[in-house]
């Protein structure tokens, strides 16, 4: 469902010039998405080429909202933007403490999401080059992540898999599994929340998404993520009529 801001389009030409949300509740979320900082953030990926339009929401959430964008060749790109004022900080510190790849000193909070935007920058580049399809990332900048657009070619956006009628379960199933697997085992990181609200279906293709939390498996909180997520899909599974038991869905991935 889109959010009420979505009626505001935003040219970034013209970033002085957003159109008057018409609601005091349209004003506040757009206050908490587009604040001094994040405006001259997309004003820069806006000169660098990365953003030229940015239209309506394609999902809105406590931490971020997702909206659909065009960069100057045209071209549908999704750019994720985290709100500074409504993240989860105990949160963000509990996943991100501990991985080798970040040493975040800093108690600022913009800094703290900074490094976590980073960071699913980097997880969806392991998982890409790893051969899972996920959003292929483009840029990271601040609170701001751009992204490729998961849709049709007019612009429509692929829905959550909790959404959908799978027409093949387990063709659907098994592609998952072979992800989750490539995720474990090549890109070397475990998603940590993976269910049927993290995963789009594109022409009945799965799209993992949303690997913000995603830990590097050597991490001392992996192996409790993993077994949540397994969690998470032998439940999703039974739903579509798969009944595949967590034993051998942790043997598919870690090929034990």
């Amino acid at each position: 469902m889109e959010s009420p801001v979505t009626k505001s389009d935003i040219n970034l030409q013209k970033m002085r010039e957003i159109k008057r949300l018409k609601s005091v509740e349209d004003k506040r979320v757009g206050s908490e998405v587009f604040d001094r900082i994040t405006l001259q953030t997309l004003y820069k990926l806006a000169n660098q080429g990365y953003i030229h339009l940015l239209n309506g929401a394609i999902s809105t959430g406590k931490e971020a909202n997702v909206f659909k964008g065009a960069d100057e060749e045209d071209t549908l790109v999704a750019v994720k933007i985290y709100r500074v004022t409504t993240s989860d900080f105990k949160k963000m510190q509990y996943y991100i403490q501990g991985d080798p790849r970040f040493n975040v000193r800093s108690n600022s909070k913009r800094q703290l999401i900074n490094n976590w935007v980073l960071k699913e920058f980097k997880n969806l580049n392991r998982a890409y080059d790893a051969g899972v399809r996920v959003p292929k990332p483009i840029v990271a900048k601040n609170n701001i992540l751009v992204m490729e657009f998961i849709g049709d070619e007019n612009g429509t956006p692929a829905r959550l898999m909790r959404q959908v009628k799978i027409s093949n379960p387990e063709y659907v199933a098994n592609k998952i599994l072979d992800y989750v697997k490539k995720l474990y085992n090549d890109a070397k990181i475990v998603h940590g929340d993976l269910s049927a609200f993290n995963i789009l279906i594109e022409d009945d293709e799965p799209v993992i998404i949303d690997l913000s939390q995603g830990l590097v498996v050597d991490h001392p909180l992996a192996r409790e993520l993993l077994n949540r997520d397994i969690d998470n899909l032998v439940k999703d599974f039974k739903k579509m009529g798969m009944d595949i038991s967590k034993d051998e869905i942790k043997r598919k991935i870690t090929d034990l």
